[in-house]
């Protein structure tokens, strides 16, 4: 058994790790877009597939799954399994990603889901499914079986981290009647862990255990802050920021960190005073594909923790209440921005992408980023060589960026709540192997800036000492 790495190693995008259980099967965990700094032109697979019988999707943001048309297009034919409420997310996700970065011809889209829907497994959480294994080439005496199960990782609505145990089955001719040596070796993929106390989704428990593990590290050298804490950094931000009646536009992935800031923002206006400018602030959800996993979270209640399924009960509705406008057409969107443009009215703005590589957020920058009475909100991480980290770099220097090729003076006021992350960060990464029973022999490190790598291998070293193998994946 080996593990080799397709992407996330030298950043946060491209997460695709091919887990080789012998000679002739290989199983592939997530398939995603680089992104930012390590955007490719060329998106072809550039490794060898012959042996790839089957794909585990821990999630459906596009940097783990944003590479699936092209494995299809190399000729993979084998089941992509992933969990019941990613599976109705996924091809959404693919179809949008088709759309934006390969065509919109309707006839290849359609070619392309049909394709994907015929290769999706379903699987519930907690249960376990047997991968398909080949036998091992000019070794007929050892043969391998595999299983996998997802658990919940509390990252966005659906992900999972993954455990696959490898059973070998080795004939042992010293026995009597050649009896059969039976050795299992568990390997565990992290995907994108949750940060505790987020809304919507529960913390991510630990496994049980983990011979190997593979583990993100986005946030493997700091500590986001507290729920409270954050919350009223958030309502303090905004508070200020409509104040002179500007808007507050806050780039947010459509999975994930839309839903909880919508969550948050709700909570917000539901307990602040009758008299009080809450209630008149509009909040203006501006992305189809977002306003489309809203749904999908308000069709698997059953996912969400027990906080927010108390809401629900009490006749709440934290994902569509009454000041919020979700925003559709294309047309749409140009009058809302004219609308704020001619309007001094307060409105906070959620648009993808979360980044500002692309999407509709981009428009509004470009509109609004040179205005004095506007904020920029970022509450989630900004990956090297994007818009969104540029205008963090420069931003609080009055510096410029350039948007749609326009050399743009940042006059907005920008923001960073590090807090509303979606990933885990260091303390909850260490947690989630100190957490375990039997700790990993062998720990892998991926998905992170070289100086998280670097701080996350360190603290394992320090706290799991010389039995357990810590690396940083290349």
């Amino acid at each position: 058994m080996k593990i080799l790495h397709h992407g996330a190693v030298n950043g946060v995008t491209g997460s695709c790790h091919e887990l080789v259980i012998n000679n002739s099967t290989s199983i592939l965990i997530d398939c995603g877009l680089f992104q930012g700094e390590d955007s490719k032109t060329d998106l072809a697979i550039g490794f060898d597939i012959t042996n790839v019988t089957a794909l585990i999707v821990t999630h459906c943001h596009i940097d783990h799954v944003g590479r699936i048309p092209y494995l299809l297009a190399a000729g993979f034919k084998g089941p992509i399994y992933t969990t019941k409420a990613s599976a109705s997310l996924l091809p959404l996700v693919i179809e949008d990603a088709l759309k934006v970065g390969v065509t919109r011809d309707p006839k290849i889209i359609a070619a392309c889901l049909s394709l994907l829907a015929k290769r999706i497994v379903a699987v519930d959480f907690k249960t376990w499914f047997n991968l398909p294994i080949n036998p091992s080439v000019n070794n007929a005496e050892n043969t391998q079986t595999a299983k996998a199960r997802f658990q919940r990782a509390g990252h966005i609505l659906g992900s999972a981290y993954v455990e696959i145990d490898i059973f070998e089955n080795k004939s042992t001719k010293t026995t009597p009647n050649n009896t059969q040596g039976k050795s299992t070796h568990r390997v565990v993929f992290s995907g994108d862990l949750g940060a505790p106390y987020t809304p919507l989704l529960p913390t991510p428990k630990p496994p049980y255990k983990a011979d190997t593990l593979v583990i993100e590290s986005t946030y493997g050298d700091k500590n986001h802050q507290g729920r409270k804490e954050r919350t009223q950094t958030l309502k303090k931000v905004i508070e200020g920021a409509v104040a002179d009646n500007g808007v507050v536009l806050v780039p947010a992935f459509s999975i994930g960190r839309t839903q909880e800031l919508l969550y948050e923002l709700e909570q917000l206006i539901h307990s602040a005073p009758k008299n009080s400018p809450w209630h008149s602030i509009h909040v203006i959800l501006d992305s189809p594909m977002a306003a489309n996993f809203t749904e999908q979270y308000r069709n698997f209640k059953h996912l969400w923790d027990a906080e927010a399924k108390r809401k629900v009960a009490k006749g709440r509705h934290p994902l569509d209440f009454k000041n919020l406008t979700t925003i559709d057409t294309h047309k749409e969107h140009v009058a809302i921005i004219s609308y704020l443009a001619t309007r001094q009215t307060p409105a906070i703005i959620l648009a993808a992408s979360g980044m500002c590589t692309g999407g509709r957020i981009v428009n509004y920058l470009a509109r609004f980023l040179s205005d004095k009475t506007t904020d920029i909100l970022f509450v989630g991480y900004q990956g090297r060589g994007t818009l969104g980290h540029d205008i963090q770099t420069y931003g609080p220097r009055n510096g410029y960026v350039f948007v749609n090729d326009t050399r743009i003076i940042i006059n907005a006021k920008v923001h960073t709540i590090s807090g509303y992350s979606a990933h885990a960060d260091q303390n909850g990464l260490i947690k989630f192997v100190t957490g375990m029973r039997k700790k990993p022999n062998h720990i892998k490190i991926v998905h992170g800036d070289d100086d998280a790598k670097n701080a996350l291998a360190n603290k394992y070293r320090e706290i799991l000492g010389e039995k357990t193998f810590v690396e940083i994946a290349k």
